[in-house]
């Protein structure tokens, strides 16, 4: 496989698979596996995997903080802000 896709039939990555891997982590891009002509699945580097799990998370908890804000639960910025600089003095 000289130039690869961004998007490969599972046929191709079976025959070659280490050059596929390979792409995946020397590039950081994902790859869409395809299986009878539809996307099945994604192949992406475990860094690549890792900083989106971090940024869903990071994602996760501003939504929820948002719920909380709008339910009329939370804190302010000026209380978290003087948590925050209590808890980096400390250190």
């Amino acid at each position: 496989m000289s130039k690869l896709s961004k998007i490969i039939p599972i046929t191709d990555l079976r025959q070659d698979a280490a050059c596929v891997l390979k792409r995946v982590q020397g590039t950081k891009e994902p790859v869409i596996i395809t299986q009878r002509g539809r996307a099945a699945a994604v192949l992406m580097s475990t860094d690549a995997y890792e900083k989106a799990e971090h940024d869903r998370q990071l994602l996760r908890l501003l939504a929820r903080g948002d719920k909380e804000l709008a339910a009329g639960k939370g804190y302010d910025l000026e209380t978290v802000m003087a948590e925050a600089d209590e808890l980096l003095a400390e250190d």
